[in-house]
């Protein structure tokens, strides 16, 4: 068995760890909310993160645009030449070890006061180069991020609601009993997750396909199945996938999270004799090569962001046994994406 990279806990651990943990955060968050954490006023936030953090993003860009803000994310590392952030009022860098290299160069890009950081980890050269601060308290997490992803999710949920000036009360409420609803989703679709990882331990690639805030669940979920289990895997918009990506389909692996043009799809793969996992609160049956794992229709956007990652983790969990790959034994170790040192 191979040992677990210093400074991170087991992934099977990390997993586990989730319920307690998404309690803290969401208590440690609304501490820090009520504390002024965020300026006010602001109307054109823009969030930047690479990784895991990146596909994070996707939920509040959505969560703000719906109350009518105006905001992007911007992929650090590859902001391109030019004032790329000068638009912005608060540029918000994401990273849960707060060392992120690409994330610290970004947000070297303006002024002091025009940077707000969201970590795990703090103090951290990320937390401390920014005007602004929120922290999950430092969760212990899994080299391939389990708890410090979700917990990502539920901060940036109640980032995006403070900055669209929602009382503290109402922003808290959202996430009350997320540890019991997690666990038992966990439980209702782990049977269902387990036998398609049985079925796809041969598999050659697998496609996740979203759309919306459910994007943070398929980037999150195709970069797992690369880290975790060796599965060349790739987070792919819905519609965009209907113009001819889907065309590669064979020896693959299908999950399609949603409940719009979603279904359709989900059938057609399956019909076709492709393993298809759907992950959707809709009525949709399975059958031949089609397998379906329900999230609850009566629960807000970010939770429900929150219960389609737990299928993905478990997934790529499930499916690292039936292929025997060491979920902590990971090949590339890069010296050059993380740094103890502050930009100016």
């Amino acid at each position: 068995m191979s040992a677990v990279p210093e400074g991170t806990i087991p992934y099977l651990a990390g997993r586990a760890a989730q319920p307690a943990a998404l309690e803290r955060v969401a208590a440690r968050v609304s501490e820090q909310l009520a504390s002024s954490a965020l300026p006010s006023d602001i109307r054109r936030p823009v969030f930047v993160g690479i990784g895991a953090s990146h596909a994070a993003l996707t939920l509040p860009v959505r969560l703000l645009g719906e109350d009518g803000i105006a905001t992007r994310r911007e992929l650090a590392g590859d902001l391109g030449p030019g004032p790329v952030l000068a638009d912005a009022d608060l540029v918000i860098g994401v990273s849960q070890s707060g060392r992120s290299t690409e994330t610290l160069e970004a947000l070297g890009q303006v002024a002091r006061h025009r940077r707000a950081a969201l970590v795990n980890t703090a103090p951290s050269p990320l937390s401390e180069v920014a005007a602004h601060r929120v922290d999950l308290g430092g969760e212990p997490d899994s080299y391939a991020s389990t708890v410090g992803y979700t917990g990502t999710l539920v901060a940036l949920t109640m980032v995006a609601r403070a900055l669209t000036g929602r009382p503290l009360e109402q922003i808290t409420a959202e996430w009350a009993g997320i540890g019991a609803r997690f666990e038992a989703h966990e439980q209702a679709v782990s049977a269902v997750v387990d036998e398609v990882a049985g079925l796809a331990a041969g598999t050659v690639a697998a496609d996740v396909i979203a759309s919306g805030a459910a994007r943070s669940a398929s980037e999150a979920g195709a970069l797992l199945l690369r880290e975790v289990c060796r599965v060349p895997a790739t987070a792919l918009v819905t519609r965009n996938y209907l113009h001819g990506a889907m065309e590669s389909a064979g020896r693959t692996l299908h999950v399609v999270i949603g409940d719009g043009r979603e279904l359709e799809l989900a059938r057609t793969l399956a019909e076709a004799g492709h393993l298809t996992l759907a992950v959707t609160s809709a009525a949709l049956s399975g059958g031949k090569r089609l397998y379906v794992a329900r999230v609850p229709q009566d629960v807000p956007l970010p939770v429900r962001t929150v219960l389609e990652t737990v299928v993905l983790q478990r997934l790529a969990g499930a499916l690292a046994g039936t292929r025997d790959v060491e979920i902590e034994d990971f090949v590339f170790h890069n010296a050059d994406t993380k740094t103890e040192e502050p930009v100016a």
